[in-house]
């Protein structure tokens, strides 16, 4: 069942595509198939010990898969992948297993990837997200624009446990017309659970203060209202209502459910903050009254 070999007597484009998975049943097989028509020189799943067998149809399809255990974040386990896969390749592609290019996006990333495509000074390719789920594409909202496609060598993921993304060492990025597209297939009861994992991540990252600037800016909002007011400019001033019932749902779940739930966490660490910080404070004067008893009795 070697599908990415369907596409042999293509030439192949100079590009390597890793894509990062565990327990991606649901979606792989789509992923690679979408991939076909693009006839990257190499396909790599970085696969975190697969329980679905999905790694088994990768590497039916033609993928090469390589298993790394989880180190945490995505972050970490890319940039993992680029120190230690062979790649050959000039330029390098990102994709999770929910996602895929739309066919006009693969024409011109071929024509761009292509030797003499773009000046060596460009070392990166953005493209906006295109965003199917909940039964249908939302359509409004604030576009999405990403660092998917780089100059092997040229980038690398900033280490963060959240909102990961790339860092671009040097050159000038070219803003593609195509777009990628994020289709999850995930059962909702699973998305929901996935989403509480993540409100978790967020909130440790809100009370460090280590979220990027525009986090930032929210966190300062009155917590839980805040959420609120995100809901209501996704969906009344942004026009997601104009998305029908997956629309409502969207952001209903993410833009207002998440929110709340991080704010949530966000309560319960600054309850713990403070009681250690309690604790540690009577500790603290309770040694300090040991001493000074001690010190008193020594003079007696």
């Amino acid at each position: 069942m070697r599908m990415l070999d369907g596409a042999i007597d293509v030439k192949k484009t100079n590009l390597a595509v890793i894509i990062l998975q565990k327990n991606e049943k649901l979606h792989i097989k789509r992923c690679l198939e979408k991939l076909a028509p693009l006839a990257p020189r190499q396909i790599f799943v970085v696969d975190c010990f697969s329980t679905d067998g999905s790694d088994r149809i990768a590497a039916e399809m033609g993928a090469t898969v390589v298993s790394h255990e989880w180190p945490g974040n995505q972050a970490t386990q890319f940039n993992w992948a680029l120190d230690n896969l062979t790649i050959e390749a000039n330029w390098i592609l990102r994709l999770d297993a929910d996602e895929y290019l739309y066919p006009e996006t693969i024409d011109e990333l071929r024509g761009l990837v292509t030797d003499g495509g773009l000046p060596p000074s460009v070392t990166s390719l953005s493209l906006s997200r295109a965003r199917h789920i909940f039964g249908g594409e939302i359509r409004h909202g604030k576009e999405i624009e990403i660092v998917r496609v780089f100059r092997r060598g040229c980038a690398r993921y900033a280490q963060t446990e959240m909102d990961e993304h790339l860092v671009v060492d040097y050159g000038r990025n070219y803003k593609m017309r195509g777009r990628f597209v994020d289709h999850s297939l995930m059962p909702f009861a699973e998305w929901r659970a996935k989403h509480r994992d993540y409100a978790k991540r967020e909130a440790q990252m809100a009370v460090s203060g280590r979220c990027n600037a525009n986090k930032r800016l929210y966190y300062k909002l009155p917590r839980y209202l805040r959420a609120l007011m995100y809901f209501s400019l996704r969906y009344f001033v942004q026009l997601g209502f104009l998305d029908g019932l997956p629309g409502w749902r969207w952001n209903f779940w993410q833009g207002l459910w998440y929110r709340w739930i991080v704010d949530l966490e966000i309560g319960r660490l600054k309850r713990v903050c403070g009681r250690v910080s309690r604790e540690r404070s009577e500790r603290i004067t309770h040694q300090n009254q040991t001493g000074e008893t001690a010190a008193k009795c020594q003079r007696l």
